[in-house]
C-alpha cells in the first residue's frame, strides 16, 4: 500500500459519515482472516473534559485520520501521540486498523484523552472477547468525570471570591 500523506485521504474513508462506506477489494474477509485473524470494523465515543471524540477504526495499515489531519499533524507533542496510540500498544495491534476520527471541544490534553477512550472502546467492541481484559487492566475503558466547577455567583471564580479590606 502507499505511504499516505496529509494530502491523500485513506483509501476508502472520504470523511466521517454515519453510513458505512463499500469495503475496498483489499478488505474482502478472506484476506483478512489470513492476514490479521479477522479483525472487524468498529465504532466509539470518547469524552474527557469538554472534549468529544467520535472515533472508527477500519483494517489497514495504521494510518490516523483526526479532523482531516494525520496523528502528528492534529498532535504535535509526542506525549498526546503516545497517549492516544496505548490502547494499540497494550493489545499489540499496532497497524492493523486505519484510524478516522472527528474531535470538537475542550483543549489538546481532552482531546488526547477523549481520543484514547475513543480507541479503547472501539477496539473492545470490535473484539470483546480477547480485548476487555487487558484494556480493562490498563485503565483505558474508564470514563474521567472530571470536569471544570462551574462559577458560582458572587464570586470572581468557582471557589475564589473578593479579598476583604478593612481600610
Amino acid at each position: 500500500m502507499a505511504e499516505t500523506t496529509a494530502e491523500t485521504p485513506v483509501e476508502g474513508v472520504e470523511e466521517y459519515t454515519t453510513e458505512t462506506p463499500e469495503a475496498p477489494e483489499e478488505f474482502t474477509s478472506e484476506s483478512l482472516a489470513s492476514r490479521f485473524g479477522d479483525p472487524q470494523p468498529a465504532a466509539g465515543t470518547g469524552r474527557r473534559k469538554n472534549a468529544v471524540a467520535r472515533v472508527r477504526i477500519i483494517p489497514g495499515s495504521g494510518k490516523w485520520k483526526i479532523n482531516g489531519r494525520t496523528l502528528e499533524g492534529y498532535f504535535p507533542n509526542k506525549v498526546h501521540q503516545q497517549e492516544v496510540n496505548e490502547p494499540f500498544k497494550v493489545l499489540e495491534l499496532d497497524d492493523r486498523y486505519d484510524i478516522v476520527a472527528r474531535i470538537n471541544g475542550g483543549g489538546i490534553s481532552g482531546q488526547a484523552g477523549a481520543l484514547r477512550l475513543g480507541v479503547a472502546r472501539a477496539l473492545n467492541e470490535a473484539d470483546a472477547d480477547n480485548n476487555r481484559g487487558p484494556l480493562k487492566k490498563a485503565g483505558f475503558l474508564t470514563r474521567d468525570a472530571r470536569a471544570v466547577e462551574r462559577k458560582k455567583a458572587g464570586l470572581k471564580k468557582a471557589r475564589k471570591g473578593t479579598q476583604y479590606s478593612k481600610r
